[in-house]
């Protein structure tokens, strides 16, 4: 299905009706998708359904006017966009509805995300960039609202980075800057806050992108005068349209039954975006949702018979259908032939796919029914055995949990038998899970040889003659290093640029890379994230600047959604590899010196994060992900860049190892577990301790995930036999994490002489000032006591009671 995506300009009559014909096709083959899918649905067949029915017309222009090169970035009812430019066919949307774990029958998610998220492949089987302005792209959808606008920013920037960059590598990714980078958003999702952040950032910024706005009046049965001022989006938004002396907007709206107003306002954006590198609103109003919002209810609950009956008169399908026979393109005749035909072919590829589906599935329900039937027979529990295979036989479409919850509950009633049946059944279904679940569970993190936690360790090299400096410097004159040796670096952020960031660990980098490598934004951090993902799913390797920690909380949601999840919801198919820059970690103030570790560590599962000592520590990592291709949380130590440091001589060049621990201290007492600026009074904290004859083995854990790859904690724990964990997140935040890590995961309880313990940051956000830290968060007092404790209870005559 690659229908010609030419327009009607300097083409013929009988081109342009073609045309129309193959846009009338499409948009039927749309709709009775929609329709069979919804039921589907309703069936039990597939289990959530939201489609794109009532949204056909303009999304055939909107593909009409995209070229190679350029990227969507959009939501779940751009599925008639997809089939146009020949991505999908029925039988794929079928296979997305019923959750098909082949990418090859399923290519938008292998059955991870539900139907209406769509993706195009950008990269070869090894992890390498295909050729993408040899075709057509859409980065991955996530389905929260509005979720979608934050990488829209990065993937237009990213032309102008290639326009106005000429030493860049280009080839793979940019043809001078020409590409668009187009957005979708249903009318009520521009309630969202990332929809404003990203319409102003880009307006700042004048970059090629443009936004479509699907405007039915509805956010399921919220009407459009609760979500909007003025009830309408482009009116609200007419103080960001360009004039004569002000940069701005191109704001056009256009009704969504209108198939020649729809294809022109879409040329003109496209046309003014791609060669002006302004951003453009296209507002679509009066389009319709003939099935309501999804299969979990109905839209005749909340709109009245009145707007029912005008959505059914004004459906931009029936609306085409009528402009077709009026211009006498087509008869009413030859259109119902049309119809039938596409009914006859959406019918037989929903069969097609559910057959599909159930082929692997039937033939282990197959095999397997012998292997119990094998088994029960020599069993005294027979009868429970072939209670299970009946069970089995009567489940007539089978799915894998059937197969895999039979099977296993199967074992419990062969319990101390012995027999080459029971070996049988324990073969297959060890062999079941481990076929089965990395369809699942698979590329989570890059699993390929190059992969980050893969880049050996380098170690600063330092002459006799190093100077002591403070760390700021090292990491700029790492970040120098870096950047004239990958042309394709950028950093930004609020401050980054003109003063090179709140700490100067950029300082003088703007004046040398000039402005567009090293960038000003404003404050908006979910747009900054997103900015970096999009720069970096085409082909360039951005930081992304987050003042101070407590303000990731902004940009959580983008880092979560869709950065984390990014090569895990696309099998593999697409990457960002962006590096989010922030520090942290004992300052003074509830606002400033918060430690969200433990959310982040749950929250953000797909990519790295490091929490680096010192800025040699740091800048050891930058230098590591720079040899990889995945993204990565650096969190520096706020208080640790006036702190002097040995400058190395090999900057760019020296590697911190991720997922390794290091150890800084030996002892034979007692293992004390930190990372980040609390390390540095543990450390103290431990010459303290020798005073009173406690030898303290201090590591830092320094990779939170992953952490401790190589099991170095519990070798220390073999020899030290107690553990103290020192976190200054709060009670059962990152300590907890680090704590299963080692006593499930390494097994080191079995080494432990004491209850293994957790310090940790009081419960509340830390109080102001030096004394607000002290009582906040563990202090020496602290740490010293809770070790001295610890070893009272093991040996109270030679460490007497303290306190």
């Amino acid at each position: 299905m690659k229908p010609d995506p030419s327009t009607q300009n300097d083409i013929s009559f009988d081109d342009f009706q073609s045309q129309i014909l193959q846009d009338y096709k499409t948009a039927f083959l749309s709709r009775e998708c929609s329709l069979l899918g919804r039921r589907e649905v309703l069936s039990g067949k597939a289990k959530f359904g939201i489609f794109g029915d009532g949204k056909e017309l303009p999304q055939l222009a909107m593909a009409r006017a995209f070229q190679d090169g350029d990227f969507r970035s959009g939501y779940y009812r751009d599925q008639t966009f997809m089939m146009a430019l020949g991505f999908m066919g029925p039988k794929e949307f079928f296979h997305g509805l019923y959750a098909t774990t082949d990418l090859e029958k399923e290519p938008m998610s292998a059955g991870r995300q539900m139907g209406g998220h769509f993706m195009t492949h950008s990269l070869n089987e090894d992890g390498t960039w295909k050729n993408l302005t040899k075709q057509k792209n859409s980065s991955a959808d996530i389905s929260c609202t509005a979720g979608q606008m934050p990488r829209l920013l990065g993937l237009a920037q990213a032309s102008k980075i290639y326009r106005n960059l000429k030493d860049v590598d280009s080839s793979n990714f940019s043809k001078n800057g020409n590409e668009v980078a187009w957005g979708t958003i249903g009318n009520a999702s521009t309630s969202e806050g990332h929809f404003f952040e990203t319409l102003n950032a880009a307006g700042v910024m004048q970059v090629p992108m443009v936004i479509s706005v699907w405007d039915d009046e509805y956010g399921i049965s919220v009407p459009s005068k609760y979500h909007t001022t003025k009830g309408d989006v482009s009116e609200l938004l007419r103080g960001f349209e360009r004039d004569e002396e002000n940069p701005g907007y191109e704001i056009l709206k256009v009704k969504g039954w209108d198939y020649t107003g729809l294809i022109h306002a879409f040329e003109n954006a496209s046309e003014i975006a791609r060669e002006n590198h302004v951003p453009v609103l296209i507002h679509v109003t009066e389009l319709t949702q003939p099935q309501g919002h999804s299969t979990s209810g109905s839209h005749e609950r909340y709109k009245s018979a009145e707007r029912l009956e005008w959505e059914r008169e004004n459906d931009c399908n029936k609306r085409f259908r009528e402009w077709i026979i009026a211009n006498e393109i087509s008869s009413e005749e030859e259109l119902k032939t049309l119809e039938r035909e596409i009914k006859q072919k959406v019918r037989a590829a929903k069969k097609e796919a559910w057959s599909e589906f159930l082929k692997p599935h039937l033939e282990g329900k197959k095999e397997l029914v012998r292997l119990l039937d094998d088994a029960a027979l020599k069993s005294p529990n027979r009868a429970f055995i072939v209670k299970l295979k009946n069970d089995l036989i009567a489940i007539d479409e089978p799915l894998k949990k059937d197969l895999a919850s039979k099977s296993r509950t199967a074992l419990r009633y062969l319990l101390g038998e012995e027999s080459q049946e029971k070996q049988r059944l324990q073969e297959w279904i060890e062999r079941f899970l481990a076929e089965t679940q990395p369809k699942y569970s698979s590329h989570l993190y890059n699993s390929r040889p190059e992969k980050a936690t893969k880049v050996d360790a380098v170690l600063p090299n330092y002459t006799e003659t190093a100077e002591e400096v403070d760390g700021r410097i090292i990491l700029r004159d790492n970040f120098d290093a870096l950047f004239a040796t990958y042309p394709e670096t950028l950093v930004f952020g609020e401050d980054t640029g003109t003063i090179g960031d709140v700490n100067q660990g950029l300082e003088g980098l703007q004046k040398k890379y000039g402005e567009l490598r090293v960038a000003d934004t404003g404050i908006r951090e979910a747009t900054i994230v997103g900015q970096g993902i999009g720069l970096a799913m085409r082909g360039l390797r951005p930081i992304a600047e987050i003042q101070y920690l407590d303000y990731i909380l902004y940009g959580l949601q983008t880092l979560s959604d869709d950065l984390a999840t990014l090569l895990y919801r696309t099998v593999g198919k697409q990457k960002a590899p962006l590096i989010i820059r922030t520090r942290g970690h004992r300052l003074e103030g509830i606002w400033h010196s918060g430690s969200q570790m433990g959310g982040l560590i749950h929250l953000l599962r797909g990519m790295y994060i490091l929490t680096p000592r010192n800025m040699t520590q740091a800048a050891g990592f930058y230098n590591t992900l720079m040899k990889s291709d995945e993204p990565a949380l650096v969190i520096e130590s706020l208080n640790g860049y006036r702190l002097k440091e040995k400058k190395p001589d090999n900057l760019g060049e020296f590697c911190t190892p991720i997922g390794k621990v290091e150890i800084l201290k030996t002892g034979e007492d007692i293992t004390l577990l930190s990372y980040g600026s609390t390390l540095r009074i543990v450390e103290k904290v431990a010459q303290d301790l020798l005073e009173v004859g406690i030898d303290a083995e201090v590591i830092d854990a320094q990779s939170l995930l992953p952490f401790d790859l190589e099991h170095e904690t519990v070798e220390s724990l073999k020899k030290t036999n107690r553990l103290l964990i020192v976190d200054e997140d709060v009670p059962g935040g990152c300590s907890a994490y680090l704590l299963q890590k080692i006593m499930e995961e390494q097994g080191g309880y079995r080494y432990l002489d004491s209850a293994p313990q957790t310090l940790t940051a009081k419960a509340h956000r830390p109080a102001y000032a030096s004394d607000g830290d002290y009582f906040s968060k563990p202090n020496a007092e602290d740490i010293f006591e809770k070790v001295y404790a610890i070893m009272n209870e093991t040996n109270p005559n030679s460490f007497p009671k303290l306190r």
